[in-house]
């Protein structure tokens, strides 16, 4: 067994695009040994795939690999025996089978099926050597990589091409980056393969400033991260990762009582945007903390790549951290910390520059000007949206006070009013990542009150599912007003999410609604939010060659585009539970079919199903609703109708009537008091009286009368029971 190398060098590639790729080439790599049966399988010796990568290259190590493919032996089976003798000599079906078959016609053998006696040969295939099967395969694996962008670059000339034609005058290749080298080692032999016109060696390139250009050469697969060590690249993420965070804590504590601001996402990127990290402190002035932290540590991370510091009281300090991609002396740090500090200050200058010129125009005289500013070129401007979503807004505002649910409706309403309005501020302009931000900031220094201030503020919150939702009601409501109020603009004009293809991130705002309502107080189901956009659609243009936008009113209960957003938001309820939760799939599925409205209440259900569902009899009564289900569906295809349950015949099916009768009401009140864990007891109780009709009872009995009878019965026992969960979906084991 070998271990084997491929490392692509590539030009420096976006920090963004660096973890998926890496993942995905040791997938394909993983999944084309194991396919082409080149890993080991025994246990003692194992097989193991590890991935690399830095900003210039993407790697993997296979260990455990066979150099070749063992032989394999299949069975072959041809035409019958008879086709295949006469009188006891081959034919040439017979000699036809054997060539095919790489056997001599002697060889052949008479082989029992159940179709009869036929011709058998017992194939023998010699496995493909490791060097041919990579060279062959692997090329198209790596090019086949998902990049969000590609690029397109002139191959070289006088190499092969990764089909394996010559190039004379270089080719068109497409990748995220150009090739710029490739190493292919089996143990410490090239792997003859090349890559986008790129011929594979054993000499990869160390770090671009201290190494310089020169080959770094790897004498054997398994010495790939030490020989690259040794030229100033520190190959493994996790432990350039490690390094990082060492290197942030030890600057840090330099200055007395200071510490790095944790930010994992900015340490991701620069883990991935180095190859050889090294962490320096700078400083600024302290004027500069008169700015919101907001604003600060914005340009700070967003803009500069620096970590913010803060003090022992979590109030930002005047210094900063960078990670560079190089080692310098004193000196060297002396200078690049200055021409930070100088790049630094001059973004600060600006921040201040642009808050002081924003704040001469309040939020509440820039409303006007939002009709300039275009937020959907087929819907209008945000001026539009903004009426839009005060429209929504007012309407779920009726919703949670009719429910119970206080709040500062004033607020809220002026929140929406002054939403958009920082979008023709000159500091969002300058940085947009501030959108929302900037608004709230500016209410509170305008003194338009916490409640507005903080609802502006949260408007985008929760941008993923990781985050927090708005912590007030108006914050939430604005939240869900805005977000849906675009979902069903977009649905309007034809604009819904295709496939993996969502350019207007509507997934991603369902997703924050559908988190706020499960996390939340909110009184709101949503259907509550669907009603509260209801009348948007008389507000939205028709699409250009479509049809009247009066035919798809989203308020009618029929509604094709009231049903399409249903769907959607459905399917997003499905995504939060199954993978933001983690509930299993056959549980949201089940929950989900018993109805999928109300958010917080779909989530008890599911809790109390994934509680109940290792229960003995709580899994025979869900094989009971699976072979239930498909009864009444067979009893549809044929046309079967039902009776009346009070002419079932037989004690078993008169004592399941009898069940259904003393338990529906017991059960139905726990599921109104949200009781679910007793209703779920209850309902296995039936597992004995449905065993016992199962076994006794034809359903469909040949009788008309019996058989639409004992239809009428199951037929209530799932109605009656699938109220929590529609047990049919569950999955045994």
């Amino acid at each position: 067994m070998s271990d084997f190398l491929l490392e692509i060098g590539l030009e420096e590639v976006p920090a963004r695009m660096i973890a998926g790729a890496e993942a995905e080439l040791g997938r394909r790599v993983s999944d084309l040994l194991q396919r082409e049966r080149l890993l080991a399988v025994d246990t003692k010796v194992g097989a193991k795939v590890t991935t690399y990568s830095t900003p210039r290259r993407l790697a993997v190590l296979a260990e455990g690999v066979l150099a070749k493919q063992a032989d394999t032996e299949e069975q072959l089976t041809g035409p019958s025996w008879k086709v295949a003798f006469k009188d006891g000599a081959p034919t040439p079906a017979a000699q036809a089978f054997a060539k095919k078959a790489g056997v001599a016609v002697g060889d052949l053998k008479k082989v029992e099926t159940p179709k009869g006696e036929y011709a058998g040969a017992a194939a023998k295939r010699a496995g493909r050597t490791a060097n041919e099967i990579l060279a062959a395969e692997l090329p198209k694996e790596v090019l086949s990589i998902y990049w969000a962008k590609n690029m397109y670059w002139q191959s070289p000339a006088g190499h092969k091409s990764s089909g394996g034609d010559p190039v004379r005058s270089g080719k068109p290749e497409r990748f995220v980056r150009p090739v710029r080298w490739v190493v292919a080692l089996l143990d410490r032999s090239v792997v003859p393969l090349s890559v986008a016109g790129i011929a594979a060696g054993s000499a990869s390139r160390g770090h671009r400033v201290l190494w310089g250009e020169k080959p770094v050469a790897i004498p054997a697969a398994c010495a790939y991260k030490e020989a690259l060590r040794g030229a100033f690249v520190v190959v493994d993420v996790a432990e350039r990762r490690q390094i990082i965070r060492k290197a942030l804590d030890a600057t840090t504590r330099t200055v007395p009582g200071a510490r790095w601001r944790e930010d994992e996402p900015l340490v991701e990127t620069v883990t991935h945007l180095t190859e050889w990290p090294t962490v320096i402190l700078g400083n600024f002035d302290l004027e500069y903390l008169a700015l919101p932290e907001e604003v600060l540590v914005t340009v700070m991370r967003d803009h500069q790549k620096y970590f913010a510091v803060e003090n022992a009281e979590g109030k930002l300090a005047p210094h900063f951290l960078a990670v560079l991609n190089t080692e310098v002396d004193a000196q060297g740090a002396a200078i690049i910390r200055h021409g930070n500090e100088r790049v630094l200050r001059a973004r600060f200058k600006d921040a201040r520059f642009f808050w002081d010129v924003d704040q001469k125009t309040p939020l509440v005289a820039r409303v006007e000007s939002l009709q300039h500013v275009t937020f959907q070129k087929e819907l209008g401007s945000y001026y539009w949206k903004t009426e839009e979503n005060l429209r929504v807004a007012r309407n779920l505002a009726s919703l949670v006070k009719a429910k119970g649910t206080s709040f500062d409706e004033v607020a809220l309403v002026k929140a929406v009013e002054l939403a958009k309005t920082d979008l023709t501020a000159e500091l969002v302009k300058e940085f947009t990542e501030l959108q929302g931000i900037i608004g709230g900031l500016y209410a509170r220094a305008q003194g338009l009150g916490e409640h507005v201030a903080l609802a502006i503020y949260e408007q985008y919150t929760p941008a993923s599912t990781e985050d927090e939702i708005p912590a007030s009601v108006e914050g939430q409501l604005l939240g869900i007003a805005d977000r849906i109020q675009t979902i069903v603009a977009m649905f309007g004009i034809g604009n819904a999410p295709t496939g993996s293809k969502d350019p207007f991130a509507l997934r991603r705002a369902a997703n924050a609604i559908v988190k706020i309502l499960a996390e939340s107080q909110l009184p709101l189901t949503l259907g509550d939010v669907i009603d509260a956009s209801a009348d948007a659609t008389d507000h939205v243009p028709s699409h250009p060659g479509g049809k009247d936008k009066s035919a798809a009113r989203m308020g009618h209960p029929a509604s094709p585009k009231r049903a399409q957003v249903e769907e959607f938001l459905r399917e997003r309820l499905h995504f939060y539970l199954k993978d933001v939760r983690g509930f299993a799939y056959d549980v949201v599925n089940a929950v989900l079919a018993a109805g999928a409205d109300d958010v917080r209440d779909a989530i008890a259900r599911a809790q109390s199903l994934t509680t109940a569902r290792g229960s003995e009899d709580f899994v025979a009564v869900s094989a009971a609703f699976k072979r239930i289900k498909n009864i009444l569906r067979q009893a549809e295809e044929k046309g079967f109708v039902h009776g009346n349950w009070v002419n079932v015949k037989g004690p078993e099916a008169k004592n399941l009537r009898s069940a259904i009768l003393s338990l529906a009401d017991e059960v139905a009140r726990r599921r109104e008091q949200r009781k679910y864990a007793e209703a779920l007891a209850l309902i296995a109780t039936l597992r004995p009286t449905v065993d016992a009709f199962f076994d006794k009872v034809m359903v469909l009995d040949p009788d008309e009368e019996i058989r639409g009878a004992n239809l009428a019965l199951i037929a209530g026992v799932f109605s009656n029971f699938s109220t929590i969960a529609d047990f049919s979906e569950m999955v045994a084991g």
